[in-house]
């Protein structure tokens, strides 16, 4: 945590920053959506493969279900590197 003359300096270079250079703020703000979007579309893939793991289990055998469980090992690791980069 800074001190409030290291946040008022941290600030003014910040501010001088943004004006002398509006491209690579873009580009920062450009990566954090993007994180976020990427973070959004893996939970929404963990509970569509959650949510369909039963069915695909009983209705195409056991293999399947293991196959799913699989992709579903990695998409949480996945989900979990990009949880600790946003964080």
């Amino acid at each position: 945590m800074l001190s409030k003359e290291d946040q008022r300096r941290f600030d003014a270079i910040t501010r001088q920053l943004r004006q002398s250079d509006p491209g690579f703020f873009e580009r920062l703000d450009q990566r954090a959506r993007s994180r976020v979007r990427r973070g959004r579309y893996l939970m929404l893939l963990t509970i569509v493969l959650w949510a369909s793991l039963p069915a695909v289990t009983v209705l195409a055998g056991r293999p399947t279900g293991a196959a799913f469980a699989v992709v579903l090992l990695a998409n949480a690791g996945l989900l979990w590197r990009y949880r600790r980069r946003l964080l």
